[in-house]
């Protein structure tokens, strides 16, 4: 804590979590702010899980600028969760609730109908091993709703994730895109269930303007960098 970020770290180098005191609710991450890329598609989703809450800078900012929906925050580091309140996570309600379980176990058995799956889960090597896999794709498809999505931030070392998109585009019949944050090493992957995608790309430019006044994000980037990619 140096008076203006709180930070959490893996080890003396690897940062997991920023939070700026004078905006606990604001998304220092780049790949955390293009994490929300899933709002073009559903605005206004209802259930959200998130496996992997570290510092829960995702969940705070759901919490605060999604009044109607509710989530879940999974974590499975006991000694992770010890800090939610030193980062100003707010207390479990009917909006909220934050379990000390494993991911893949929990997702695995959760009622269906989740309109977003965020997964930023990882060690100090990379993504949760438990996490890149098919039979976690698999099981995250049948418990999204029709229109639902995955949302996985990739980074670290490479042999953590390889395949896995390809593994994705088979389980989401094609429906994935895979997006670079620049500056971070990171890459975010976003697969879609249902008729969501591809969307009707002049309507999602213009709600990503209407989500950038909104929220305070490039969503008119994002929307264009998905757009690119997804026509190839």
């Amino acid at each position: 804590d140096d008076g203006e970020l709180l930070t959490l770290y893996f080890n003396i180098r690897l940062m997991q979590s920023i939070m700026r005191h004078d905006d606990p609710n604001a998304l220092e991450f780049r790949y955390t702010q293009k994490m929300m890329s899933f709002l073009l598609f559903n605005p206004a989703p209802k259930r959200i899980t998130l496996i992997g809450m570290g510092g829960g800078s995702l969940v705070k900012f759901c919490r605060h600028h999604l009044p109607t929906c509710h989530m879940t925050a999974v974590e499975s580091d006991a000694d992770v969760i010890v800090f939610r309140d030193v980062f100003q996570l707010p207390p479990d309600g009917p909006r909220l609730q934050v379990l000390h379980v494993d991911g893949a176990e929990y997702l695995a058995g959760v009622r269906k109908g989740l309109d977003v799956i965020l997964v930023d889960a990882f060690d100090g090597l990379g993504l949760a091993p438990a996490l890149g896999n098919r039979e976690f794709l698999e099981s995250a498809d049948d418990r999204l709703a029709a229109n639902g999505q995955l949302v996985i931030n990739l980074a670290g070392e490479k042999k953590r994730y390889k395949g896995l998109v390809d593994e994705a585009r088979e389980v989401f019949e094609d429906k994935v895109v895979v997006i670079p944050v620049r500056g971070d090493g990171n890459y975010v992957l976003l697969a879609f269930k249902g008729g969501s995608y591809p969307p009707k790309w002049r309507s999602l430019h213009k709600l990503a303007r209407e989500l950038g006044d909104k929220y305070g994000l490039d969503f008119p980037a994002y929307a264009q960098e998905i757009e690119r990619v997804a026509r190839g």
